[in-house]
């Protein structure tokens, strides 16, 4: 077997070869391709030189295993990985490179589809949203992507212009008949378009309707792209900064908004990861939390079976999808949840230590953040994230309030709120 000390992706699908590329490709050992890239590839001039050297692998594991078999550092030869579009764009360019590592990995990418989609419908992509749920036959690798279908309604509200690279299973049917179970004001003014074959032949544009495009079928491979008119409502949507009359909750036992947007500002909520909000109450913290960052995971801890019940109630108002509840008490309920990136802890059932505790054998680094009414918590707070390993500081939030007595404005003080974060790594 003819051995090689590098490997070429080369991208093909929507212009010729680059000279590099032509270079790279004539000169090659040994070319893979999937079935689908052969007949790409037959279309370029490069091919009736090169086709006895072309192995057809349509796995991806196949692929990796025959390549970690050509490649050696002490080889010579060249290897040749056609992919399709630009690799490092929802591709194999990714895979690739953590497989066998960026010093041993020439990309050379052709256009990406989504790049072509949109020159097709005469619009502009520096603004869209672009996620993939192409996920193959690869069972595995489709639990790994991002988002899923299910996820694009939500996506919506936030972003108007999303491009989707579908596969089989998660085709532009599929995801319509999912837009049409979202709520009217997150349907209307929608235009599908469905971008099919792109670069072949048969190449095919077609636009229309969430209800029209429930029930088609369109040509594959394809990307979707998804483009909503705001009306006025929805440019009205609020991103941050919900009010507590807008959230079920029981007689003012809610984080105050005020405490609230300090508290969400020490978390420095990453936009992926996980974050556990314990003693959650009506949710306040995790609808919040989870609205500004929808990669992000928000699990809600609540042992209040009637609390729980209002932060279902708020999940579903705010459509937060990205947010768990856990009924149970801390840190019981926590021993089987993955380690969190970031905990916020509003209420510990006077089990705070324990809870820190817990948290930091969870957690190699990550940011903690308690709330404390009294100054027994704050000093538990303190001592148990020191104790632990996390540099803690304190911040007092002091609020007052206006109200109108005796028809003039006065300024009513709340009880004040130590905010105690701790960081770790």
């Amino acid at each position: 077997m003819q051995k090689a000390n590098k490997l070429s992706l080369v991208g093909i699908g929507y212009r010729p070869l680059s000279a590099r590329a032509h270079v790279v490709v004539k000169s090659a050992g040994v070319l893979l391709a999937s079935s689908r890239l052969l007949d790409v590839f037959k279309r370029y001039d490069e091919y009736e030189a090169v086709k006895d050297r072309i192995q057809v692998i349509d796995s991806v594991p196949g692929t990796i295993a025959h390549i970690r078999e050509r490649i050696s550092p002490d080889a010579s030869g060249s290897l040749v990985l056609l992919a399709s579009g630009d690799p490092l764009f929802f591709g194999i360019g990714r895979r690739m490179v953590e497989e066998f590592g960026k010093e041993r990995i020439e990309i050379i990418p052709d256009l990406s589809s989504m790049q072509e989609a949109f020159a097709r419908i005469n619009a502009p992509w520096d603004d869209a949203f672009c996620i993939s749920v192409h996920g193959g036959p690869e069972i595995a690798k489709r639990r790994a992507l991002p988002y899923e279908v299910k996820d694009i309604p939500w996506l919506m509200r936030k972003y108007p212009k999303i491009a989707v690279l579908t596969d089989r299973q998660n085709n532009p049917a599929l995801i319509a008949g999912e837009i049409g179970t979202a709520p009217t004001e997150v349907r209307d003014g929608i235009t599908l378009y469905v971008c099919g074959r792109l670069g072949y032949d048969d190449e095919r544009i077609w636009t229309g309707t969430v209800g029209e495009a429930a029930g088609m079928t369109f040509p594959e491979p394809n990307v979707m792209i998804i483009l909503r008119t705001a009306s006025g409502e929805r440019s009205r949507e609020i991103g941050f900064g919900l009010r507590e009359d807008e959230l079920e909750h029981r007689d003012g036992m809610i984080t105050k908004d005020d405490v609230r947007a300090v508290s969400i500002h020490k978390l420095r909520l990453p936009m992926q990861g996980l974050l556990w909000d314990i003693g959650a109450g009506s949710g306040s913290v995790a609808i919040e939390a989870a609205r500004l960052a929808p990669g992000l995971t928000v699990i809600a801890v609540e042992r209040d079976e009637v609390q729980t019940t209002r932060i279902r109630a708020n999940k579903m108002k705010f459509d937060a999808r990205n947010l768990r509840i856990v009924e149970g008490p801390a840190p019981d309920a926590l021993t089987d949840l993955a380690a969190p990136d970031r905990v916020f802890i509003g209420g510990s059932g006077g089990r705070l230590a324990e809870i820190v505790e817990l948290a930091s054998r969870k957690m190699e680094a990550g940011i903690i953040v308690i709330n404390a009414a009294t100054l027994e918590t704050l000093q538990e707070g303190i001592a148990a994230l020191e104790r632990f390993g996390f540099a803690a500081d304190v911040s007092e939030v002091s609020v007052s309030r206006s109200k109108i007595v005796a028809g003039k404005r006065m300024m009513s003080a709340m009880n004040p709120v130590f905010i105690v974060k701790g960081e770790r790594g």
